[in-house]
């Protein structure tokens, strides 16, 4: 994992020496200047934007952060090079996981969460994980059960995939490890912590697909394969990715395979056990109708305090900037933490500062809640390698040490800020 490199960073953050007495401070030790975050990337091996983690430290630095989170999939092992990087850079590394659910009174129900074309599946995020080298038992195992699904179900879906493009004459002889080994060169990650994800499958079978196929010759051939007219360029890899996916990968399509998910009880152990504050990933207006667990900010809200969890994040580039605005306020206003990320969970390259749909500004004091959360997840990450209580416990409580919600958020955000920017300051040390 890098392990050595891991903890020398957990040694620095332990020694910025920022006690709550000198927190409230904070706040204007730069005047003028926001600090500025991004709590949710995708590093590989996870398909990602980014070639490796120092790419994505490097331009998280040029444009500004402060603080950049990741919210990997499947294996932390990047999280050495990515502590490593951070320290290098002067970025304060927030560790977090990504996890998917399925709650089957949802699925029951017909409740789509924040996949829309899943009833009762549910992404959610843990932010401030500490607990991960090593890793404890419970967690290893959840993680473990995870992993095996996963790659289950991967090398049945290349299987298929195989097989449809195989009767269109074209045999591209792609398996499990042939798909894990172009991961492997793309990234340089160790070939044991890559387990596949759907992306990555369609990735493999385009770039396959553009190796055989002439461009003159690309959009028929894909055609005939897809059962349905393509409308990408000859040249477009995401865009002929996407039709793969669409067309031949999702429900009811021939390639198809069903996901196996954890509980949303166990995904949350999972998070807990890992150290983490478990966190909602927003999709709102990212799907056109917005999903029904999510259809107003009042029914979200209450859904989110009857399952325990206290935090949510957005990814504003899925969002209408008003949309974004009055969800993000009355979620704040109801006592929850919020962040926001921007995932580059495709090879597609947004900026890193997040912004709302279509690169439209975020208005300020949306922005202000989203600075706030990251700061609350860092100090949360931050106490508890110094073995105090975070902002949830490791029954997914609230502390009751620093007060109120108001009190509570308020301090651990200015605990968090005077963090991030004294890990700045000793950039390099």
């Amino acid at each position: 994992m890098g392990t050595d490199m891991l903890c020398r960073v957990f040694d620095r953050i332990r020694e910025l020496g920022v006690a709550e007495d000198a927190a409230p401070g904070a706040r204007g030790r730069h005047p003028g200047r926001p600090l500025e975050a991004n709590a949710h990337v995708h590093l590989p091996p996870n398909f990602s934007a980014f070639a490796s983690a120092r790419e994505a430290v490097e331009l998280a630095a040029s444009e500004g952060l402060s603080c950049l989170g990741a919210s990997n999939y499947h294996d932390f092992t990047v999280y050495g090079e990515f502590a490593d990087e951070a320290a290098r850079r002067g970025v304060f590394p927030l560790f977090g996981v990504e996890v998917i659910a399925l709650v089957d009174d949802l699925r029951r129900g017909g409740v789509r969460v924040n996949d829309p074309g899943n009833p009762g599946k549910m992404y959610i995020c843990g932010k401030g994980i500490w607990r991960f080298a090593p890793m404890p038992a419970d967690a290893a195992r959840i993680m473990a059960g995870i992993r095996e699904r996963d790659a289950r179900r991967s090398t049945v879906m290349i299987a298929l995939l195989n097989t449809v493009f195989q009767a269109n004459g074209l045999t591209l002889g792609l398996d499990e490890d042939a798909v894990i080994g172009r991961v492997v060169a793309r990234s340089g990650a160790p070939k044991e912590t890559v387990t596949l994800q759907e992306r990555h499958v369609a990735l493999a079978f385009q770039e396959a697909f553009f190796e055989r196929v002439p461009a003159g010759e690309r959009r028929g051939c894909l055609s005939a394969i897809l059962g349905t007219p393509s409308k990408a360029e000859a040249t477009d890899a995401v865009a002929v990715q996407n039709e793969i996916r669409t067309h031949l990968m999702k429900a009811g399509k021939r390639a198809f395979v069903e996901e196996e998910f954890v509980t949303f009880e166990e995904a949350v152990r999972l998070i807990l056990e890992l150290g983490g504050i478990p966190c909602y990933p927003v999709l709102l207006d990212g799907a056109r109708p917005v999903c029904e667990f999510e259809d107003s900010p009042e029914r979200l809200i209450d859904q989110l305090r009857a399952r325990g969890v206290c935090c949510a994040e957005f990814i504003p580039g899925r969002n209408d900037p008003a949309v974004l605005e009055c969800y993000v306020k009355a979620l704040r206003a109801a006592g929850l933490v919020v962040l926001a990320g921007t995932e580059h969970n495709t090879l597609d390259r947004p900026a890193m500062l997040p912004k709302a749909e279509g690169g439209r500004e975020i208005p300020e004091d949306v922005k202000e809640i989203f600075r706030e959360g990251a700061c609350v997840a860092a100090a949360h990450q931050y106490l508890n390698l110094l073995g105090r209580r975070g902002y949830v416990d490791e029954t997914g409580a609230l502390s009751a040490e620093y007060g109120g919600v108001e009190k509570r958020i308020g301090t651990m955000a200015d605990i968090g800020r005077a963090v991030i920017e004294r890990f700045a300051e000793r950039q390099g040390r």
